[in-house]
Parts: C-alpha cells; structure tokens; sequence
C-alpha cells in the first residue's frame, strides 16, 4: 500500500499547520507529504524558511571543485566520472595543476575549495595530508571543504588507522570541513543495488558522528530519482536529523537527482522531473527542523529550476564551482559565476548575500 494515496486534505492541512508552527513531523507525516499539491507544499516550505530567515537573504559562496583523481575501484552504477586504476584514461593531478586551479578560484575572491575524487587505491595518507598542508600554506584564506566520506573511509581501512584518528590528522593538516557526498540513500535495500562497494548506510552515519566529533563539521547529501521509494527519501532524511539531534554537526542539505546520460547501467531510468525535485525541497525544509540550511541544488537541475526552488524552502544557491569534471561526462558543463547567481536570487526576490564556508554571510549586496 502506498502513502501517498491515503492522506486526505484534512490530514494533510494539519500536517503542513503542524511544520509551519515548528513542531517535529514524525515518519508518517513526512511520507504522507509525497501526497500533497505541489503549490501548497511551497507555500508551507516558504513560510518555515521566512521563520528562519526573515531578512529574506539568500547566500551563495565563491567555490570551486577539483577533481583530484578519476581513478576509482567502487564502480557505482550512477557514476559516469571514474575510471578503473588501470585504465588509460585514468589520471590523478599533480599538486601543480591543483595549485594552479585553486589560484584561479582566488583570483576570483573565492572562499572555499572542494577536493575530491575517486578512491583511488595507490594514494596513501601522507598524499593527502601533505596536500592539505600545501594548500593552507599557499592560500590561508580559502577554507578545504574536502573529500568525500568514501575516501576517508578508505584511507583508514587502507593504513589500518582508527578513522578517529584518521580525521583528527586531516583536521591537523588544515580540513576545515567535509562534503556530504556518498550518502545517496541511506537504506540498504538501494545501496546494495546501486552503490554496494561503498560504506553501508550505519558506516556512512557513524563516519559522520565521528568527524562531527573530532569538530569536523559537514553538509548532508540525498541522490534521488532511480531505486528508492518515496518512504526510503523520508526514512533518509530521519536518519539524517536523528543524528543532528545528537551531533549539530550538519551545516546544510543538499538534494538532486541522478543524471542517467553517461552511465549505461542507469540509462533505463527517467529522469525525475522538476516537479518532483521542487517537492522534495520542500519536503526536506518541513521536514529536517534542525539543519538551518537547504540549498538549491542549480548544480544538476540547472539555474533556473534551482532558482524556483528559492520559493520551495531553499535558502542558499550554493557554489559558483567554475567547473565539475564529474558531471561533464553526463554532459553538464558549469561556467557559473557569482554575478550569475546574484542576478537570479535578485530576478526571484530576494537579496543575495555572500557566505564563507561556516555560513556566515560576509557581503551583502543590497
């Protein structure tokens, strides 16, 4: 039996009085969301964002990615980016060319840098860490939002370290924070068909309860639109704010779709329309009460449907990211800047506002 054809106007009115108020939505009510109209979703998500945000601002950041490396052995069904190690076309950058992409990221006033790949097997830890160590000492000011929780994940199972320890060495050598990445649906039942070389679902949360730990804080991520299930979108997110209950260490939430162009074992899947990504906003902002921050995923959905979802419950556009070499073989090419993002929260109505990486708004553009 599905949720979405049982709830009535009724129940779902009371559901959205109930988020809007701020109380706690249980499992069932978030599911039951799934069932309502999209506009009167909207207009609750709206409402809950303009209680937190009153000053009706919009932040985004001045970012970028590098993709350090291509070379990976997990061999994810969604993922167009990897190579196998031994592959011809796999490559792993030198620290000159990640040097030379960083400088133009701060030639452009950026804050913030996300480092990241594939797990790739033949880099140990002393890679890592004397990378991290260079790029602080050559630009102090932008912060190394970096690594996803796979290759942490790895590095410690690889040099047989406690990842407690691991992080608390990234986080010694200049990690400011991690990206969420890797989290795609927090339920076995999907990972094992689309991701099952990777951290399992417990491993996933506990990583994160570790580096929250350690004082690493991190943005929490959901891939959507292939093998879950609507209850499975809502039953990630609860996990997500059970462990915020414990922790407080997600900064943001970031949701988008999988692309299938590129990847031939997901090319049978359509698409999730924008549509069903602008609810899934919304829901996330009724639902996930104690992370301040749902950002606009413009990324994967691109600008324009990222800006509709500034009247969905998002409050942040994200990064400028100049480029992203694991979405271009799925044919999504990123040439953003931040003129581009302030033009579109200023067309949607709001006020754009510059951020660093700890979300704190450092300019104002009034």
């Amino acid at each position: 039996m599905s949720y979405t054809t049982l709830a009535t106007d009724p129940v779902l009115d009371r559901i959205l009085d109930k988020a809007v108020e701020g109380e706690r939505l249980n499992l069932e009510e978030g599911i039951l969301l799934f069932s309502c109209d999209l506009w009167r979703l909207g207009k609750a998500a709206t409402l809950v964002r303009n209680r937190i945000y009153p000053d009706r601002q919009v932040t985004f950041i001045i970012d970028r990615n590098v993709s350090y490396t291509n070379a990976c052995f997990i061999d994810c069904d969604f993922c167009a980016f990897y190579r196998r190690p031994q592959d011809p076309e796999a490559y792993t950058l030198s620290f000159e060319e990640i040097f030379g992409k960083i400088q133009e990221l701060s030639d452009l006033g950026g804050r913030q840098v996300l480092i990241q790949g594939g797990v790739n097997p033949q880099l140990g830890i002393d890679f890592y860490l004397h990378l991290i160590r260079s790029v602080k000492e050559r630009f102090p000011h932008i912060a190394v939002h970096s690594f996803s929780v796979v290759e942490l994940d790895f590095i410690a199972k690889k040099e047989k370290m406690p990842l407690r320890d691991v992080l608390i060495r990234f986080k010694e050598a200049g990690l400011n924070s991690i990206p969420g990445g890797g989290a795609e649906i927090l339920v076995e039942r999907v990972r094992n068909q689309i991701s099952p070389k990777k951290i399992d679902s417990e491993g996933w949360i506990e990583f994160m309860r570790t580096a929250h730990g350690v004082g690493l804080k991190s943005s929490a991520t959901m891939v959507f639109g292939h093998v879950e299930t609507l209850e499975e979108r809502v039953i990630h997110m609860e996990r997500l704010r059970r462990l915020q209950d414990e922790t407080g260490g997600f900064t943001a939430f970031i949701c988008w779709t999988l692309s299938p162009h590129g990847t031939p074992r997901m090319s049978h899947f359509e698409p999730a329309g924008g549509a069903d990504y602008l609810k899934t906003v919304a829901i996330s902002r009724l639902f996930l009460d104690n992370i301040k921050s749902v950002n606009a995923g413009w990324l994967t959905e691109g600008l324009k449907l990222g800006q509709v979802a500034l009247s969905f419950g998002a409050n942040d556009m994200g990064g400028t990211l100049i480029e992203d070499k694991v979405l271009e073989p799925t044919g999504i090419t990123i040439h953003t800047r931040a003129e581009d993002l302030i033009r579109l929260i200023r067309e949607a109505g709001f006020i754009p506002a510059e951020r660093d990486a700890n979300y704190q708004i450092v300019k104002i553009y009034v």
